[in-house]
């Protein structure tokens, strides 16, 4: 039938037309067919069909113009048919050779069956290829029957390559418990998930409600690992481009999908024109956050982006991150260590620089406590190299890169990045009495997925059979992902007013503990945790704001806070010890604090 459509489909339209009359005379005539009205009504078929095919060949009704049983086909039937029971009724008018309403109930009955039938048909034809399932095809199971869980399900049955195969759906709502979709029906509540995979044989559970909690998605990733399913889900509305969702639009839960917010939307696109046909440095750009915040940099076509590290191999990485090749041989990548501030200025003043991001720093914790002089040389010292060459050579805007743990400062880290935050602070003052840039600081938590952060260390644990060790079970971070850390960054040179830190909303903070559960988790081995205790320096619970800093500022975005930071005197910064016992370098550099 499908290799003769255009046959088929007239010679259906035509038998409609006919019995459509006959149907409608005897109907007329309350079962009389021997009277004189039946000869007439037949023949007026015939004519109606032979008007249909000829009304219709323009519009290439049965050609193929349009999609069989498709909106744009139906119209066009609707026309034509229409157009035929208006001719048929109107020349009825004159010589009445049938009662007048057989012609315009018949005419209302053929586009009735018409669209009926060929409705049917592709039906028929979809729930064939439906039930095709092909080897390798991932049979699933849905959490949520709402319109993002009907657009997935019509997206996977359409799918040609048949790599998905929706068995069913769960949903809570009474409403819906006879709800389906192309036979795909709702086959119990979400409190049943482990119970319904077993009677339907699923391999993966889809969280395909977007708008969903981290808790309630956390739940569900427990519920779907328990039950030996594979979890995948929705992302949020923000994260998915198109109206409708489809399958191209999974992806498996990650960590971020568990923090207890949703991903900060800075719109970075509508405010960094100030990065366009600049200069642009970013040091410490082979880290992490410096890496990241060069690709997004990039994105923006500055006149020149340069990244420099004392990490050649960093910077090796970064350079084929963005231009797909690394020969280290473009002066976009510079080496050099922000302590020799005269190979920095010398750097600065031959490129001359516009906008400077800086993000080296020593940032582990532990290390340095052993080595606090290290903090000073590269944290305090570094930190003002830069702002001093950037000042040298009339930088317009400087980001330091800070962390919360400046806040109400009880570590090494905190002291050193909480001078350099003062640092900037002063800078910027004497900038802009001078009608110089803006100068301004950055504060953010722990980063999701950057080297040596908590995910990247429990990861590692994990796959090394455990156990995996958290310091406390009470202890809590703020927790955000480099590519929300690096918008923040970008976003806070062109909102952000001189001296100031910016500090980003990051929502509750979570329990170390629930992160490492987690993780284990979504490995599906059953690995020990293990309590370590509180190291040096650490505290239980992170701030994002110190006891005398003003907390709900926010004048230029409902998710940053803007926090005066006061300077500190240059002399004061020259007289921190670079040597000698670990314990007095630590008390000089809290004292600056």
């Amino acid at each position: 039938m499908q290799r003769h459509k255009t046959l088929v489909v007239t010679t259906f339209d035509v038998v409609v037309w006919i019995l459509a009359y006959v149907a409608w005379t005897v109907i007329r005539l309350e079962g009389e067919v021997s009277g004189r009205y039946f000869g007439a009504a037949l023949a007026l078929g015939v004519t109606a069909a032979a008007l249909h095919l000829v009304l219709g060949f323009p519009l290439r009704l049965h050609q193929g113009r349009s999609k069989l049983a498709s909106l744009e086909e139906a119209v066009r039937l609707g026309f034509v048919t229409t157009a035929v029971g208006l001719l048929i009724f109107v020349a009825n008018f004159g010589p009445q050779w049938v009662p007048r309403s057989i012609p315009a109930g018949a005419g209302l009955l053929t586009l009735i069956t018409c669209l009926f039938g060929r409705a049917l048909w592709r039906r028929m034809k979809e729930r064939a290829r439906e039930r095709e399932e092909i080897e390798g095809t991932t049979r699933v199971l849905l959490v949520g029957a709402g319109e993002s869980a009907y657009d997935l399900v019509i997206s996977m049955l359409r799918d040609p390559a048949k790599l998905w195969r929706p068995v069913g759906m769960l949903d809570d709502d009474p409403a819906k418990r006879h709800y389906r979709v192309r036979g795909v029906q709702v086959l119990g509540t979400t409190d049943q998930i482990a119970e319904v995979a077993e009677e339907t044989g699923v391999d993966t559970l889809v969280i395909a409600i977007p708008s969903a909690d981290a808790e309630t998605v956390a739940r569900f990733n427990l519920a779907g690992v328990e039950a030996g399913l594979n979890v995948k889900v929705l992302p949020a509305p923000t994260e998915i481009l198109g109206e409708h969702v489809g399958i191209r639009d999974l992806r498996d839960i990650d960590l971020s999908d568990v923090l207890g917010r949703n991903q900060l939307d800075t719109d970075i696109e509508s405010i960094a024109d100030y990065i366009a046909g600049k200069r642009v440095l970013v040091t410490g750009a082979g880290g992490s956050i410096g890496s990241e915040l060069c690709r997004q940099i990039h994105r923006f076509k500055p006149a020149d982006l340069m990244m420099l590290d004392r990490d050649e191999s960093a910077l090796h990485a970064v350079q084929l991150s963005i231009h797909g090749r690394a020969l280290l041989d473009s002066d976009d990548v510079i080496l050099n260590d922000i302590r020799d501030i005269d190979a920095l200025r010398e750097i600065f003043q031959a490129r001359r620089p516009e906008v400077v991001f800086h993000a080296a720093a020593l940032k582990h914790l532990p290390m340095l406590e052993q080595f606090p002089a290290e903090a000073v040389k590269t944290n305090v010292i570094g930190t003002r190299n830069v702002l001093q060459v950037s000042r040298e050579v009339g930088v317009e805007r400087f980001v330091n890169i800070s962390t919360d743990k400046a806040a109400n400062p009880a570590s090494v880290l905190g002291y050193s990045k909480r001078v350099a935050e003062k640092i900037t602070a002063q800078v910027a003052k004497e900038a802009l009495a001078d009608g110089g840039g803006a100068y301004l600081s950055v504060r953010f938590g722990n980063v999701l997925g950057s080297r040596g952060s908590v995910l990247t260390a429990f990861a590692s644990q994990i796959a090394a059979g455990g156990p995996v060790t958290v310091t406390d079970p009470e202890v809590t971070r703020y927790f955000m992902t480099i590519v929300e850390a690096c918008q923040l960054v970008v976003q806070a040179a062109a909102i952000g007013e001189p001296g100031e830190a910016l500090v980003l909303d990051m929502g509750e903070p979570v329990k170390i503990l629930d992160v490492a559960r987690q993780l284990i988790e979504q490995s599906g081995q059953p690995i020990r945790i293990e309590f370590t205790g509180l190291r040096e320096g650490e505290k239980m619970h992170e701030e994002l704001f110190g006891d005398d800093e003003p907390t709900d500022q926010r004048p230029r975005h409902q998710a940053v806070s803007h926090v005066p930071v006061p300077g500190v005197d240059d002399d004061a910064v020259d007289a921190l010890p670079l040597a000698g016992p670990r314990q007095k370098i630590i008390d000089e550099l809290a004292g600056l604090c």
